[in-house]
């Protein structure tokens, strides 16, 4: 199509071929397209409290114009997907019937036009460690500034308080991963945060299943860490099936993966919402 040459200043031009096509098919067919987004530091600034986490104020408005134009917007998260709902604020806007929230990496799913969650039983280990998990960092020292998360079907250990964050994150990479292996689960590094979940559900699975569900002609994916990279490996898997993909990477000095591999790097959440308003305005505007 080549509309990429004509794009407005604040829709930045993909540094690679591929993001290129990615970018021109959603614009050539938008209601084929599915949006996918990380929650935390994608539409969401990165906090020292999870739970203070909210999205972007122009997060929603921005998204309630986009959602009515393309096959669907998925919201993929490692938070539970009432939490993302709720601290997201997508609950009951109009416009957004076409968003679901994919959370604890796919196990959960929330649809926006229904207000159904849906959810299978937890996995047995997360009890188990959620038992354990205290005394381990107690005997390893690692109490002081370090924080558990419980996030129902998960369990995150945080060090972004410690005194040391980086030091307080290597150190408990090998005593975690010996603890979440002892109960079938794994351990699934992030931004100074260190997750205990189920495997064989990431990113990248929830993604793939859910593009192929709905049979989607293009596919945009933006993330910030490195529990993101499973969903733009999944992105490089459809592009090479056909399906023209777009990676965006919402710019964090902390991790340098996913800048490294994306077609577009923007500022932070800030950036995600430019791209997102951007792309609405493209796609509504009249033929």
């Amino acid at each position: 199509m080549g509309s990429h040459d004509t794009q407005p200043p604040d829709l930045p031009e993909p540094v690679t071929a591929q993001g290129r096509e990615g970018l021109d098919a959603v614009l050539a067919r938008p209601a084929g397209a599915v949006i996918g987004l990380d929650f935390d530091g994608t539409l969401a600034p990165i906090v020292a409290d999870p739970e203070q986490a909210r999205a972007h104020p122009d997060a929603v408005p921005a998204l309630a114009r986009l959602a009515p134009e393309v096959a669907s917007i998925a919201v993929v998260t490692g938070r539970p997907a009432g939490v993302a709902v709720r601290h997201g604020g997508f609950a009951g806007v109009p416009g957004l019937e076409h968003l679901v929230v994919l959370g604890h990496y796919g196990a959960e799913r929330w649809e926006a036009a229904t207000g159904e969650l849906t959810a299978p039983p937890p996995h047995p280990g997360v009890a188990a460690v959620r038992a354990e998990l205290p005394g381990l960092l107690d005997s390893v020292g690692a109490w002081r500034g370090t924080w558990i998360e419980e996030k129902g079907r998960a369990l995150a250990v945080h060090t972004r308080r410690a005194e040391d964050p980086q030091a307080a994150f290597e150190a408990l990479r090998a005593p975690l991963a010996d603890l979440a292996a002892r109960h079938g689960l794994i351990v699934e590094p992030g931004r100074l945060v260190l997750e205990l979940r189920p495997p064989g559900v990431d990113k990248g699975v929830a993604l793939t299943e859910y593009v192929r569900s709905v049979g989607a002609g293009s596919v945009v994916y933006a993330g910030d860490d490195l529990g993101d990279l499973p969903a733009f490996a999944a992105v490089d898997a459809l592009r090479a099936e056909g399906v023209p993909g777009l990676l965006v990477c919402s710019g964090s000095a902390e991790v340098t993966e996913l800048s490294k591999r994306a077609d577009v790097v923007v500022d932070g959440p800030e950036g995600v919402v430019r791209l997102l308003s951007a792309l609405a305005d493209r796609v509504t505007r009249p033929a």
